[in-house]
């Protein structure tokens, strides 16, 4: 009995999906036989035949209804073969093959008119909402709650009664809602906004607003329920709203700390080991961002792969001239702090005139990869760009990778060693003048990795690094010297700190703001927030 069941359970199968097939291949006949009959119909006949092509199952009819829409349907007049024409691509509207039209005469556009563009709008957005595909639907929900107006209330309800995606319904109930509002009926209206209550499109605080400000006082009496409804909406969007401003703010601010955390660590280490004042140090980040540009030029066609080679090649170039700096002029003068000064400005002099004459004093553009490009939505009031998150990890792991060779490696020991007591260091065997010129290369390496990640924020030109070299002196200064974890604490709360001031007090008044505080900070924390301990620093 059981096997007798599964035959004929079988055979039903069979004979569901053989005329499957069968209707699938019959509305592919139908749409090639209704789309030719365009090339001859008049406007209204075209009307109905747009409108039996979207009554179609095939996923070719979205693509041929909207080039009939933007006017790139065409056909070709020795065999009518039907055509999409977008830009210099010709394409067959069935099968998508590129065809050879030898001459602009050899095609001839399918014309529409305002009549027939209003009804080709409306068959597109009910071919899109009962798409089979859910990402199709969104989109089609998305447009349909940005042209509300528009839209008829019975194409909504009949979408909403067969979604079963929740994400969509969401947007269907708003599109629903914003239909609603504009009802003679007054129970209607208080089910759109019930519908509407705490949604934070921008779409439909514009509504709210409209529908407030049409209120007279006579009205607002009369129809107080309403009023009350709305306003107390309203105003709970629009404290999510700020809500997610702050949220915002606080993501750009942490952007910021990552760009001054990349960019202090290297001054942290140098200045921490060696006590240099190094002037030079926005010219290694600027070395690192036109080091990513030529990297990119190199593999034009591989540009997130050569985002990846342009980091160790960075690190490479800037350290290499870093030691070079160092052997060559900073070894002859430590311990003569203002004359150290004044040599890596001047060196700080000659880079940025040696990138002018090499690459010209114009800006360049290092292009983003597309997984670092385009912004993540947290809500519709909340987007917030992909290359600024990946920036904020990649400090992070920066970080991680210098904490540990500065705790399990050789050098990093030697380094501390020397860092906390340079005679006894010296005493031990440990050559301290190859450590300073490694220190101030490992330094200068760090911040031409920082050059790299700037150069998905801004344009690479030779006074990139001027913006930033002030900025990493006071993260070092109000961190901590040579102190890694004081460093990320004050890279990442000068960046906040900088976001939260600017929108109240402006750009530079919020940067005076904040030099302000770690001035006053200073007088009562000389050695920053978290101070080396070591002879050194004491007797320093």
């Amino acid at each position: 009995m059981r096997m007798y069941c599964r035959q004929i359970f079988l055979a039903l199968a069979l004979l569901v999906s053989f005329t499957g097939q069968v209707l699938a291949a019959q509305d592919a006949d139908n749409l090639k036989a209704l789309t030719s009959q365009l090339i001859a119909a008049n406007y209204a006949e075209k009307e109905q035949l747009a409108g039996q092509i979207a009554a179609l199952d095939d996923e070719r009819v979205l693509p041929i209804l909207s080039a009939l829409l933007e006017g790139e349907l065409f056909y070709k007049k020795d065999d009518e073969q039907i055509l999409i024409v977008k830009g210099d691509a010709i394409n067959n509207a069935f099968s998508g093959d590129a065809v050879d039209v030898p001459g602009k005469r050899d095609k001839k556009k399918i014309g529409v008119n305002n009549s027939l563009r209003g009804e080709l709008r409306s068959l597109i957005a009910r071919a899109q909402i009962n798409s089979r595909k859910e990402s199709v639907r969104l989109d089609a929900a998305a447009n349909l709650l940005k042209n509300s107006a528009d839209v008829e209330l019975t194409l909504v309800n009949e979408a909403l009664a067969k979604e079963t995606s929740s994400d969509v319904k969401d947007i269907l109930s708003l599109v629903r809602g914003l239909i609603l509002l504009k009802s003679e009926d007054q129970a209607e209206r208080i089910t759109a906004l019930e519908l509407l209550d705490g949604s934070l499109y921008p779409e439909v605080r514009a509504s709210l607003n409209q529908f407030i400000s049409g209120f007279s006082e006579e009205e607002i009496k009369t129809r107080k329920t309403e009023y009350t409804a709305a306003t107390k909406s309203l105003a709970s969007i629009e404290t999510l709203v700020e809500m997610n401003g702050y949220i915002e703010n606080l993501y750009f601010g942490l952007a910021l700390g990552a760009v001054l955390l990349l960019a202090a660590i290297g001054l942290a280490i140098t200045f921490g080991v060696m006590g240099v004042i190094n002037m030079a140090h926005g010219e290694m980040i600027m070395l690192g961002a036109y080091t990513t540009y030529v990297v990119q030029q190199l593999m034009p066609d591989h540009t997130g792969l050569s985002l990846v080679v342009s980091i160790p090649a960075a690190f490479l170039v800037a350290g290499a001239v870093g030691v070079a700096i160092e052997r060559g002029v900073i070894r002859h003068l430590y311990g003569r702090p203002l004359e150290t000064l004044l040599a890596t400005f001047g060196i700080s002099l000659i880079l940025q005139q040696a990138v002018r004459s090499v690459f010209s004093p114009l800006n360049r553009e290092v292009a983003t990869p597309d997984w670092m490009a385009g912004t993540f939505m947290l809500n519709p009031a909340l987007e917030l760009t992909w290359n600024r998150l990946y920036i904020i990890i990649f400090s992070l792991l920066v970080l991680a990778t210098l904490a540990l060779v500065l705790k399990r490696t050789l050098f990093g020991l030697q380094m501390r060693a020397v860092t906390m007591n340079r005679p006894m260091a010296s005493s031990m065997g440990i050559r301290t003048g190859w450590v300073d010129a490694l220190t101030f290369g490992l330094g200068s390496g760090i911040a031409g990795i920082a050059g790299v990640a700037l150069s998905q924020l801004t344009n690479v030109g030779p006074n990139l690094g001027q913006a930033y070299i002030i900025d990493s002196f006071m993260v070092v200064v109000f961190g901590g010297v040579g102190n890694l974890w004081g460093t990320l604490v004050a890279a990442m709360s000068l960046g906040v700190a900088n976001k939260i001031f600017e929108p109240i007090a402006g750009a530079v008044l919020a940067k005076i703001l904040v030099l302000v505080f770690i001035i006053l900070f200073i007088q009562k924390r000389p050695r920053g927030l978290f101070a080396l301990k070591g002879r050194a620093v004491e007797n320093g």
